[in-house]
C-alpha cells in the first residue's frame, strides 16, 4: 500500500488525495495547525494528525516514518521552514519514502514585465513572502524534493462564477496586466503523475496555458452567467488591502512546457475558457 502523508492538508492537498484512490490503493493522512482542525480532515475520510509547526508527537513521528510519499504544502514564516525545522531529521531517517513534493510558487519570478519566463529562468521575487519560498525550495532540493510552483488557484468554491452570485466579483482594470492561473483539478492531476514521472529535486511550473488579465475571466464568468460584467475599476482606484495590490506588482507569462513533456501531463483545463464552462456544468448538475 502507498500511504501519503500531507504536512498542511490545503485545497491542493486535498484534491490530490481524492484523486490518488482512482488509481491504486492508497492511505492518507493530512495535518492541521489544531485538533479541531483534524477532526474535520477526519470527518473527510483521512485520517487527520496535528502538527502546529513547532512540534511533534508520537503519532506524527511515526506517520513521517512509515509514509511512502510526502506532500509539504505547510507555508515557510518569518524563521524559515516549519516542516524542515521540526521534522527533517525525521524525513532523513525514513526507510520508506519514495516521494517528496514541496508546494511553492509562481510568485518566486518577480517581475518580468510581461515577458514570458519558465523553470531556467532566475528567480528574483519582490516580495518577503516570494523570497521565503524561494529559500524553502532551495534546501527541499537538497531533501531530494520537487518543486512545484503554482498559478493562481481556482476550482470549486473558488472561481469567478462563484464570486459574481455573491456580489463580491470586482472588474479590476490594470493595462497590459497578466497573471497566470490553475484549475486545482490539474494541480491534482500534475501532483498525481509526478509521482510516478517526475525527477528528484526537479522544479515544475504548474500553470494552465492561457496567462489572462483577470478582467477578462470576469467577463468569461459574466457571459457564461448570463450576467452583465461588474463596471470596470481602474486599478489606481480600486482600494486593494496590501496584499492584494501587491499580487499586481508582478507582471509576467509562465511556461507549463516541462510538466507536458516530463510528466506527461495533459491539461483538463488549458485555459480559464474550459476552467469557467466546467464549473459552471457541475454546478448546473
Amino acid at each position: 500500500m502507498n500511504t501519503l502523508l500531507c504536512l498542511g492538508f490545503g485545497y491542493c492537498a486535498e484534491a490530490l488525495a481524492r484523486r490518488l484512490p482512482a488509481n491504486g490503493n492508497w492511505r492518507i493522512t493530512g495535518t492541521a495547525r489544531t485538533p479541531g482542525g483534524a477532526k474535520a480532515i477526519a470527518a473527510k475520510s483521512f485520517e487527520g494528525l496535528v502538527f502546529d509547526g513547532a512540534t511533534i508527537d508520537a503519532s506524527l513521528e511515526k506517520a513521517i516514518l512509515q509514509a511512502t510519499h510526502i506532500l509539504v504544502s505547510a507555508p515557510p514564516d518569518a524563521d524559515g521552514d516549519p516542516v524542515l525545522r521540526a521534522c527533517q531529521a525525521h524525513i532523513l531517517a525514513s526507510k520508506s519514502l519514495t516521494w517528496l513534493g514541496y508546494l511553492s510558487t509562481i510568485g518566486v519570478y518577480g517581475d518580468s514585465g510581461g515577458a514570458w519566463v519558465d523553470e531556467d529562468t532566475p528567480p528574483r521575487p519582490t516580495h518577503e513572502r516570494a523570497a521565503r519560498r524561494l529559500a524553502a525550495e532551495s534546501s527541499w532540493i537538497g531533501q531530494g524534493a520537487q518543486i512545484f510552483r503554482i498559478a493562481g488557484i481556482y476550482g470549486p468554491g473558488r472561481n469567478a462564477l462563484a464570486d459574481l452570485r455573491e456580489g463580491t466579483a470586482r472588474r479590476i482594470v490594470k493595462p497590459g496586466q497578466v497573471f497566470n492561473r490553475i484549475h486545482v483539478a490539474d494541480i491534482a492531476q500534475c501532483l498525481d503523475l509526478a509521482t510516478r514521472n517526475g525527477r528528484a529535486g526537479r522544479v515544475y511550473n504548474l500553470t494552465d496555458d492561457e496567462p489572462a488579465s483577470p478582467e477578462a475571466v470576469i467577463i468569461e464568468a459574466a457571459r457564461l452567467l448570463g450576467l452583465p460584467p461588474p463596471a470596470a475599476i481602474p486599478f489606481e482606484r480600486a482600494e486593494l488591502s496590501p496584499m492584494a495590490a501587491s499580487f499586481y506588482t508582478d507582471n509576467r507569462r509562465v511556461r507549463n512546457d516541462r510538466i507536458k513533456t516530463e510528466l506527461k501531463v495533459s491539461l483538463r483545463y488549458p485555459s480559464y475558457h474550459e476552467g469557467l464552462a466546467g464549473l459552471l456544468a457541475e454546478i448546473n448538475r
